[in-house]
């Protein structure tokens, strides 16, 4: 598949691994049961934020993209979102864990697994040298994307943060 853009169908065959956030296993040293998530038959009718990471618990992703997404949920649900989940290449045991270190509960954002950055590599986004997937953000609303960004400049959170994906709303 080509790049994803604007304007595009979001893809009909998008599976990712996750753990559900669960009171029993809400503590970040218990591992949860991973389950696949579906997520073009989840997201179908729904407005959808998916943010990508290069790996969870790094210093940007950590200090820079997830805290953005955290602190501006509220502003997002004005707006809208049913969803907003991130991915990235690691395990849905790091994903999961790294959920729970950022306090997130109750499913509030999904912590994505992309096993080997299929997806990401599946619309180009997947970073050649190290096999991760790339920092980017989409906009998924009721089946279509309404917004397809991914940074270029190593480090930076201008295109794919909170921030940008609001304005774009």
């Amino acid at each position: 598949m080509a790049t994803l853009k604007s304007g595009d169908a979001f893809p009909s065959d998008v599976v990712f691994k996750y753990i559900p956030w669960s009171e029993e296993s809400g503590d970040i040293k218990a591992c949860g049961i991973p389950i696949n998530y579906n997520a073009s038959k989840e997201w179908a009718g729904k407005k959808v934020v998916l943010f990508s990471v290069p790996g969870a618990f790094t210093p940007t992703c950590s200090v820079n993209h997830m805290p953005g997404y955290i602190k501006n949920l509220p502003q997002l649900r004005a707006k809208g979102v049913d969803i907003v989940a991130v991915v990235a290449f690691n395990d849905p045991f790091v994903m999961s864990a790294w959920g729970k270190a950022n306090e997130v509960r109750r499913d509030e954002i999904l912590f994505l697994s992309d096993p080997d950055a299929q997806f990401s590599k599946s619309i180009g986004w997947a970073d050649e040298a190290s096999g991760r997937t790339s920092r980017y953000a989409i906009v998924i609303d009721h089946g279509k994307v309404s917004y397809a960004q991914i940074e270029t400049e190593r480090g930076a959170v201008k295109k794919s943060g909170a921030d940008a994906v609001l304005a774009s709303l």
